[in-house]
């Protein structure tokens, strides 16, 4: 929503806090994507953008701005899947895009895709990663669709029971495609299918040469965001404006979300927010939760190092029914998910966590 000047001033104002260790703002062509290790020079600058968001003159802003990655919510490169989720642009829209953004010198880019469409089934998921790697887009962020209260997807996606006649259903075999594909109300996509999509999207990735980084997250070596890399880590960030969140790896504090409020506060130079202090249960249940989702893994010498022996043996003990049935798997201290592990995530994390 912000003009690309407004965008470069709050760049201008960060790169004032780091100035001793930044280059100018202004840039001719973006800088390269940087390789996976030795990434101390420089700054990895995101922005989210949507395909109808995209003009030559504005991908020429962003590039002076000092912008170095685009991420571009595609969501689905068939119009069906993009109606149904009531997104404004079209897949030709999306295909116009990340040309432009190539055109623009971009080479750090990434793309979302979501899976558990009703309207697609197995052939569209398929085709959309399939589309992902001809393009050769760098990164890769895949979520399932999830439905929230109050919305018109939920009126569009009947909650589970016995469906009504007028409902469409998924077909069981050929493509995957939706049978009735002209109705708008549609069974949800079954556990079971999101899973087969799920295991279609791991194998698909893997071959093309991309690593599964995180369980959400794709790229080829070196174009892995930084951004989202130190969340799982743990790395404390700042979040600036309305709603945001803060995190310093004791407290975690968050902005109020109204907009005139947050302009009235900043105004009279005050600055409200709410904030809650983790205990070391809770920082040891985030630490759990974030590393097992990543390739990096839980390493239990750093429990030990950042919580205490209690917490290392705590862990090392809830882990061996997991390392036993087979869902984690451990190299030199460090524990990882396995393949069947990365289904049941949520789960095996719970097994893990220190309940006070």
């Amino acid at each position: 929503m912000l003009p690309v000047r407004h965008l470069e001033e709050i760049i201008q104002r960060i790169r004032g806090v780091y100035s001793s260790t930044t280059p100018s703002v202004r840039r001719k062509t973006p800088p390269p994507a940087p390789p996976l290790k030795g990434r101390g020079e420089g700054f990895e600058i995101t922005i989210e953008l949507n395909p109808d968001d995209i003009t030559p003159e504005y991908l020429d802003g962003l590039v002076m701005a000092g912008i170095n990655r685009l991420s571009l919510g595609v969501q689905s490169f068939f119009d069906e899947d993009l109606q149904y989720l009531g997104r404004i642009h079209d897949a030709k829209q999306a295909e116009k895009a990340l040309t432009q953004i190539r055109d623009a010198g971009y080479v750090n880019l990434s793309a979302d895709l979501i899976y558990g469409i009703p309207t697609g089934g197995n052939y569209h998921w398929q085709e959309n990663l399939r589309r992902v790697i001809d393009l050769k887009i760098p990164h890769l962020s895949t979520y399932a669709l999830t439905v929230e209260e109050r919305t018109p997807l939920a009126w569009m996606i009947p909650t589970p029971g016995p469906s009504p006649d007028c409902f469409s259903s998924l077909a069981t075999g050929g493509e995957g495609r939706i049978q009735d594909p002209g109705s708008r109300i549609r069974k949800p996509v079954s556990d079971d299918q999101a899973a087969e999509q799920f295991e279609i999207l791991m194998e698909t990735m893997e071959q093309a040469g991309y690593i599964q980084y995180e369980i959400s997250n794709f790229s080829l070596p070196g174009y892995e965001s930084r951004h989202n890399s130190n969340y799982w880590k743990g790395v404390p960030y700042l979040g600036l404006g309305p709603s945001a969140h803060s995190y310093d790896g004791a407290s975690r504090r968050w902005n109020p979300s109204h907009l005139t409020a947050y302009i009235h506060h900043i105004a009279s130079g005050k600055s409200i927010f709410e904030e809650e202090h983790l205990t070391p249960s809770q920082q040891y249940n985030e630490y759990v939760m974030t590393s097992l989702r990543t390739v990096w893994g839980c390493d239990q010498q750093e429990i030990g190092r950042r919580f205490g022996a209690e917490y290392q043996d705590y862990f090392c003990r809830q882990a061996i029914r997991c390392l036993a049935s087979g869902h984690l798997q451990e190299t030199d201290g460090i524990y990882t998910l396995t393949r069947q592990g990365k289904f049941l995530a949520d789960r095996i994390t719970a097994e893990l966590f220190y309940l006070e």
